[in-house]
């Protein structure tokens, strides 16, 4: 089965966002690697932050799940409390300074410096919970 390499992630200045991401998730310092800052994954996946590589286009800020641990969701947390950053139990940011226990899981969502919504979670949500999610109205 195809797995993910590797990803782009727009960034207005690479090592900031790069860093912000590696913190977080307690990974090894990001690598410098051409016009990318590098932040390797456990699963041999990465985040290639860059700035602007597509000169005079706009971007806009995306998602990004990680799935973790328990564990390793504490220690996120943890970070992310002992930064004051702000977050969210909901990608539409409605619950402030909450955590979801969806699916049995935990989740929780921050953004990055340049507005990426980066989620972590700790269950992967099935088909059926998805399904059974209201989707956004659509304009007429």
């Amino acid at each position: 089965m195809p797995r993910l390499d590797h990803t782009i992630v727009h960034s207005s200045d690479r090592f900031a966002g790069a860093r912000f991401i590696a913190d977080l998730l307690g990974t090894p310092e990001p690598r410098n690697l051409g016009p990318f800052a590098v932040v390797r994954l456990d699963n041999h996946a990465a985040l290639d932050y860059a700035e602007h590589l597509v000169a005079g286009k706009d971007w806009l800020p995306t998602h990004y799940a990680f799935r973790v641990t328990d564990e390793e969701f504490d220690a996120i947390f943890a970070r992310i409390q002992k930064r004051n950053v702000p977050y969210w139990a909901d990608p539409q940011h409605s619950w402030p300074q909450a955590i979801n226990h969806l699916e049995g899981g935990r989740g929780v969502y921050v953004h990055d410096p340049d507005g990426h919504n980066m989620e972590f979670l700790t269950t992967t949500y099935t088909d059926d919970f998805l399904t059974s999610l209201t989707p956004p109205a659509q304009p007429s």
